[in-house]
């Protein structure tokens, strides 16, 4: 047997390229504000986690320019070794400070931010109960870790408790939720699961990649919103996201920071974070503090559409946050809608499984703060016209 006959065996991608119903991998020619080209045609963008319209601000890139000319294009290094820059201290203590925890540790993704944390952290006599729908990059940690596991119903605090007093009082327990849930936007039940976590001796993590930016006041996350920053061990997030750069972090205690900073694989064995991701994240941080009305601008734009797809007939389910999915539950339309999409000029993503159950395919759309009143009426017309077409609504 060749081990590279399943290789040979893969054929879907192909067959869909073929028939262009083909919706990943696509190669984004230019950018300009909420606006890609794609072949050579202009898309508004609706499918970026680009939540508070930064990836574009002049003030990121001055950001990025100039960490490149102070500190060079890379570190050639991990942090454990020559990859420590100043930067990357300077950034890590503006966070901790923001986040309302005693330390920040930096990652040069989110996925090994959740890697590297998870997998050290918990060992073969812990225990890790896990929602259901946390995203992948958990899954793969849990694996690595060699921890039991155990996987609750999506948001069943019942499921959550009968899991929790089923584990041995003399095993360490860590419980991991994702604070929003990527794909359709729904919040954990944080001030249940805080509770739980109190109740049976459990430590909590919360992966908060689509919270920090954009939930709560001074955009804290989804812990600040609930008012439960002192209630949650460890916080993770992404700079992919509301920060406009690339890499992750981890905030707690500074006993459980440095433990993990001199354990993590991901972290010691992987170069840092580039000057480039630090110095825009650096500005990002600025701005997301100072310019509070890109949030509430963000979430008049979710109230908007929610309530107009709604209304147009579309279900899109349990989401409180920017992220609203569109729920389909048939595979070939999905993707008929979402080439009808893409050919009337709007960029959004198709989810299917394993993303999603396969009863619940959906077109994914994520608004940004810097979406225009045209814009939007622009997309809701796409929606109304796709949907009639294809017998949808």
């Amino acid at each position: 047997m060749d081990v590279f006959k399943k290789c040979y065996d893969f054929t879907r991608a192909d067959e869909a390229k073929k028939i262009g119903l083909y919706p990943y991998f696509t190669e984004i020619e230019k950018v300009e504000g909420n606006y890609v080209w794609v072949k050579s045609k202009k898309i508004l963008m609706v499918g970026s986690n680009n939540y508070l319209g930064l990836f574009d601000d002049p003030r990121i890139k001055e950001g990025a320019i100039a960490a490149v000319k102070h500190y060079g294009s890379s570190t050639c290094g991990s942090r454990f070794l020559n990859g420590t820059y100043s930067l990357h201290v300077e950034l890590e203590n503006k966070l901790a400070k923001f986040m309302g925890k005693e330390e920040a540790l930096t990652f040069s993704t989110g996925m090994q931010t959740n890697l590297g944390t998870i997998s050290a952290l918990a060992s073969r006599n812990d225990i890790i109960i896990l929602d259901r729908m946390v995203h992948a990059s958990i899954m793969d940690a849990v694996r690595l870790s060699y921890a039991h596991v155990a996987k609750y119903k999506h948001n069943d605090m019942k499921d959550l408790e009968d899991k929790l007093a089923h584990q041995p009082e003399d095993k360490g327990k860590l419980i991991i939720v994702d604070g929003v849930f990527s794909m359709e936007g729904d919040l954990a039940n944080l001030p249940k699961i805080v509770k739980l976590a109190k109740k049976y001796n459990a430590r909590l993590m919360v992966d908060d990649a689509h919270g920090v930016g954009v939930m709560g006041e001074k955009g804290q996350g989804t812990s600040e919103h609930f008012g439960l920053i002192d209630g949650v061990d460890l916080v993770m997030t992404t700079f992919s996201k509301s920060f406009a750069s690339l890499g992750g972090f981890v905030v707690g205690d500074s006993k459980i920071i440095q433990y993990i900073k001199h354990h993590a694989r991901a972290l010691i064995f992987s170069a840092s974070i580039t000057p480039a991701a630090l110095g825009a994240a650096d500005k990002a941080l600025e701005i997301i503090q100072n310019e509070p009305e890109r949030r509430r601008r963000l979430w008049e734009i979710t109230r908007i559409m929610n309530k107009e797809l709604t209304a147009m007939g579309y279900h899109t389910g349990n989401t409180e946050t920017p992220i609203i999915p569109v729920f389909i539950n048939d595979l070939d339309k999905t993707f008929m809608l979402w080439m009808f999409l893409r050919d009337f000029g709007i960029f959004t993503n198709p989810v299917i499984a394993p993303a999603v159950p396969p009863e619940d395919s959906l077109i994914r759309t994520s608004f940004t703060a810097t979406h225009t009143n045209s814009d939007l009426d622009f997309i809701l017309e796409g929606f109304r016209q796709g949907g009639k077409t294809l017998g949808l609504i």
